[in-house]
């Protein structure tokens, strides 16, 4: 088997996920049982995949190993079961598959192995994260609140905004970047909900709205206030309420990690060193300021999280910011800098601050969101009973950058073109074998709930715009003449149906540019109809859409079938329905794969995209560069 050394897929690997399809009784609790599913293809020649597979799972620490049962066979191959009870919180665990005595594989997470891997790639099964149902179904809209829709509220223009044009270029370098003021406003968000309905979004993200000296907002005044500029706390609720009216979720950014130098706290901590607000920051005359700031930026102290009076106050019990803003109308919070939140030198609370905040949302809000920004590797935050998932920038948006990265026209006008998401290096080009080989990693490292519960971003606003990377243009506009449009819809393909929320930064579905994240975040262009790439808005429109229609796209598993160079191949599997999706970034020769991989006389029913052919037990891919997504009947 290829898959055997290095984990890479194989269509007739056995298989095994945390979905419903494999895992019977999902959401389990501590000392419950649960049953777990293998499905192992017969060999290319009809031989038996296996002759027995036994479940490894660790037990307060130690292996512990039961022998699984064949329940079923048929032309296709075998499945099999085994109970595992849930003695710990978490519950990590594999599969030893073998057709005899010279056959040895594991069946992790991360693929299947002919040799001995770490136990970080197990499946696991966490009795305390547990998600809220009807994430799994949404498709989320990013809003910059200051760039999409302009109303009057009346706010008298403070001293550090810059007021511009809503046709007036963003100026991404330099130190007016965060003063730059266009003046959107939440009932300016409202306004404009159709294009959500239009869309098929079905949740709103916004980045911050509390009062702050940037457009930014991740420099809070206060987290008491929204933004008067964007119309206070009334437009809030106002939007809100608007947005519940359509049957849309609303989530709020938060930030934890520190707050604006103009911030009420700080400002008191300053003025009077016996406040109780001293101690929500770290001073001292080691720190080049004279006070512990995020990144050494001295407009944001950072929070100390030792602190047990600031924790009360921003997320800790009913009477916290996190609690305050639920009941005012949010359905979860996007945490903004998680991965730094509550750590710093010799501390790291980050753990306990996301238990805190869960602990907070379910007291308060039981079926609220909790979401983590992490712009790396998330994965050893994510097992526990705090954040519900990550911006999944490990796990999807960083290997679908490498696979489908088209080059920026000019190269930017940057010395090394675009820098890889903080690397000071060239976007990568690699194979889809390699892009896959992350996804896997990084999705094997966690529960699946967490995976289900991360939100997948073909860029943000903290990023380069998804179309520029994939060779579109690079001056803040849409990118008309469409360089890069046909990568950025293989990516568009990828985000719409794997696991994990699909989440839209406004204005790609148009086709903007940008080269980096200030550069992104452009005013809406609502009054330039004829400046749209139609294109591109339309195959958002039906890209959603088919995720919607279909279960399998929003819960089923995901099992690989084949990555090569320039395609890659997958299953997502629920018990009412299978797909088959098969990307292509160049063209490139069809792939062959055997057909009865997809199950017992399979045949196709083509959803979208160019048709795959099956003929003589042969599955027959198409090399046409694009997405396509097959029924499996």
């Amino acid at each position: 088997m290829a898959g055997s050394s290095t984990g890479s897929p194989d269509p007739l690997d056995p298989h095994h996920d945390g979905s419903v399809m494999y895992v019977d009784g999902v959401g389990a609790g501590l000392g419950d049982e649960v049953t777990l599913r293998v499905r192992v293809p017969h060999g290319a020649d009809g031989s038996p995949g296996a002759s027995r597979v036994v479940l490894r799972a660790v037990r307060d620490g130690e292996p512990a190993v039961s022998h699984a049962t064949q329940v079923s066979e048929d032309a296709a191959g075998t499945w099999w079961e085994v109970d595992l009870r849930l003695v710990n919180r978490v519950t990590s665990y594999r599969f030893l598959v073998s057709r005899g005595p010279d056959d040895f594989r594991w069946l992790t997470a991360t693929g299947v192995h002919a040799r001995d891997v770490a136990d970080a790639g197990d499946f696991k099964i966490s009795t305390e994260h547990r998600l809220p149902d009807w994430i799994a179904d949404e498709v989320g809209y990013q809003v910059f609140p200051d760039r999409f829709g302009r109303t009057q509220t009346g706010a008298a223009v403070p001293d550090w905004a810059i007021p511009c044009e809503w046709d007036q270029p963003v100026v991404h370098k330099g130190p007016d970047v965060p003063f730059q003021w266009y003046g959107g406003t939440l009932d300016g968000v409202a306004e404009h909900l159709d294009h959500l309905d239009l869309l098929g979004a079905t949740l709103l993200y916004l980045t911050p709205v509390f009062e702050a000296w940037s457009t930014h907002r991740y420099d809070a005044v206060s987290f008491d206030r929204v933004d008067p500029l964007l119309g206070g706390d009334e437009a809030l609720e106002r939007l809100a309420q608007a947005v519940h009216d359509r049957g849309l979720r609303l989530v709020g950014d938060l930030t934890t990690n520190h707050t604006g130098e103009h911030h009420d706290w700080f400002v008191r901590a300053l003025e009077d060193p016996s406040s109780p607000e001293r101690a929500f920051y770290r001073f001292s005359d080691e720190y080049p300021h004279g006070y512990a700031a995020w990144l050494d930026i001295p407009s944001l102290p950072k929070l100390d999280h030792t602190s047990a009076e600031m924790a009360r106050r921003l997320y800790a019990g009913p009477d916290s910011v996190v609690a305050h803003w639920l009941r005012r109308g949010l359905d979860g919070w996007r945490v903004d800098v998680a991965n730094m939140t509550g750590r710093f030198g010799g501390d790291d609370l980050a753990h306990h601050v996301a238990q805190e905040i869960r602990h907070t949302i379910d007291e308060v809000s039981p079926d609220a969101w909790l979401l983590a920004e992490h712009g790396h590797d998330a994965t050893a935050d994510l097992t526990g009973p705090g954040w519900h998932g990550t911006m999944d920038y490990a796990g999807f948006t960083r290997p679908v950058w490498c696979w489908l990265n088209g080059g920026a026209p000019g190269g930017a006008g940057l010395p090394h073109g675009l820098d890889y998401l903080g690397l000071p290096v060239d976007i990568p080009v690699l194979p889809a074998s390699a892009a896959v080989a992350t996804m896997r990693e990084v999705h094997g490292s966690i529960p699946w709930t967490a995976w289900q519960g991360s939100t997948m971003h073909l860029d943000s606003h903290d990023t380069p715009r998804f179309r520029t990377v994939t060779g579109g243009g690079t001056d803040g506009g849409v990118d008309l003449v469409g360089r890069g449009r046909d990568l950025h819809l293989v990516g568009l393909g990828l985000q719409m149906t794997m696991p994990g929320v699909p989440v839209v930064f406004m204005g790609d579905e148009l086709g903007l540019t940008a080269v980096d994240g200030e550069h992104a975040r452009t005013p809406y262009p609502w009054e330039h109809r004829d400046t749209w790439d139609e294109a591109t808005l339309e195959a958002y429109r039906s890209w959603i859409a088919l995720r919607r229609q279909h279960v399998a796209l929003r819960r089923g598993g995901l099992r690989w079938l084949h990555a090569g160079e320039d395609s890659m191949t997958f299953l997502r599997e629920h018990p009412d329905q299978t797909l088959l999706v098969h990307a292509v970034r160049r063209p490139c020769a069809a792939v062959d794969l055997p057909v009865h991989a997809l199950g017992p006389d399979a045949g196709l029913t083509p959803l979208t995209g160019a048709a795959a052919g099956v003929a003589g037990g042969t599955l027959t891919l198409p090399g046409e560069p694009g997405v396509s997504v097959h029924e499996v009947r």
